[in-house]
């Protein structure tokens, strides 16, 4: 055949044929979004190294759910930030702790809407870490016993699926037979299977008032290593997680599709905030096209492998997909 007979160009002449020959896609039942909620506040307060993101108070619950709910959103990942922490962050298992009370809010403000809260710890403790600190090493047993408790009460309260993301070893294993022997068997697990101790959550810290006292290197995994991702992942299936996760996203695409070619549970990516503060940063001083990027980073994780992508952009995406 003479090389001139392939065109591959004939399938990109028109956006109707460019659509035809996709090979990735993506809508709205592909995004969580992540949500702040301020504990004893009266308004909304603008996170400054999240351009755009807000911390909600409680009573602006059922305002901004409803809202999230009528753009298309079907799935919010509740994050509090507390002002009752202590060393262990008791808060968290507490029936009237904020954990509980944002839960029951965001369900009574809109049934329909699945609830996935952060199971962990770092923005209920006075250390920042994510787990029960004994003479300066975080005890991993110890934080398991709390984080099954963590877990019973989200599901009390009326969460749909957990994501823990504490990092300890047996996580997933110690809140799945606590979910069960609770009652809670119906409640999922998005395990955060490989969370590496990465420096872009710094615009999160901010944004949940967490002051770390040391880092987490010993219990998040070290950005040289993917091998070790399925490891943590075979753990996870093995112990009962209904979902694998990858966080960060987008500097870890080799390791969402590591973990795709070898397990047939659902794959989550997040998207995290260091990665939506640089997208935002450059799309304010005109660098970047701001939808056009966030639309190639999104379908960058659908091709990858990821089924699932949670977002800081998911409500604006929502938004120029509704205009």
């Amino acid at each position: 055949m003479n090389i001139i007979n392939r065109r591959p160009r004939r399938l990109r002449k028109n956006k109707n044929i460019r659509h035809l020959v996709s090979e990735n896609s993506f809508d709205l039942t592909d995004l969580i979004q992540p949500i702040f909620i301020e504990e004893g506040i009266d308004e909304a307060i603008e996170i400054d190294a999240l351009p755009g993101l807000y911390r909600i108070s409680e009573k602006q619950i059922s305002t901004d759910i409803e809202a999230l709910y009528r753009l298309g959103i079907r799935y919010v990942m509740p994050f509090g930030i507390s002002k009752r922490k202590d060393h262990c962050g008791s808060d968290t298992w507490s029936e009237n702790g904020l954990l509980s009370r944002m839960i029951r809010a965001i369900k009574e403000a809109c049934p329909d809407m699945v609830v996935i809260p952060d199971i962990c710890f770092c923005e209920y403790t006075d250390h920042g870490h994510c787990g029960v600190v004994s003479d300066d090493q975080i005890d991993n047993d110890k934080t398991l016993a709390n984080l099954a408790k963590q877990s019973v009460a989200a599901a009390k309260a009326g969460a749909d699926i957990l994501a823990p993301s504490a990092m300890m070893d047996g996580q997933t294993g110690a809140i799945r037979n606590a979910l069960d022997e609770a009652g809670f068997a119906h409640v999922g697990i998005m395990a955060h299977s490989m969370k590496y101790a990465s420096a872009f959550y710094g615009p999160f810290r901010t944004a949940v008032d967490c002051e770390i006292k040391g880092d987490r290197k010993t219990y998040q995994a070290d950005p040289a290593n993917s091998r070790e991702a399925y490891v943590e992942a075979s753990l996870d299936e093995q112990e009962g997680a209904d979902i694998l996760m990858v966080k960060p996203g987008m500097p870890y695409l080799d390791v969402v599709r590591q973990l795709r070619d070898v397990t047939h549970l659902p794959i989550a990516a997040y998207q995290v905030s260091g990665e939506y503060g640089m997208i935002k940063s450059a799309a304010r001083a005109g660098i970047l096209d701001e939808r056009q990027t966030v639309t190639e980073s999104i379908l960058g994780f659908k091709r990858a492998g990821a089924d699932i992508i949670v977002t800081y952009y998911a409500k604006q995406i929502a938004q120029w997909l509704n205009n």
